[in-house]
């Protein structure tokens, strides 16, 4: 079974073109445009790996991480732009 990987974005022009290289992999890539549908998909679905964007509506790739950690422990890869070390430790303590 291929491994499933959850990428969370709200820009869908970013989220075709990391789908090109997750599945190029070989990997099954899932995918949400914010915190709340990603919750959607977790409760739906088994994920290996999430990719999450920082700075979303609705709900940030923070919260998020918060979220998925009250329930589970798979691997989460925090993708952002932002650069200031508050951001950096904020997602290492989130988990």
């Amino acid at each position: 079974m291929k491994s499933k990987i959850l990428f969370v974005d709200d820009e869908e022009p970013i989220r075709e073109l990391v789908r090109f290289y997750i599945e190029k992999e070989g990997f099954t890539m899932l995918e949400a445009g914010n915190g709340v549908e990603a919750l959607e998909v977790f409760e739906n679905d088994y994920v290996d790996l999430a990719i999450v964007d920082v700075m979303m509506p609705k709900m940030d790739g923070f919260m998020l991480c918060q979220k998925i950690r009250e329930q589970h422990n798979y691997p989460i890869i925090m993708l952002t732009a932002k650069e200031e070390e508050i951001d950096k430790i904020t997602g290492l303590t989130l988990g």
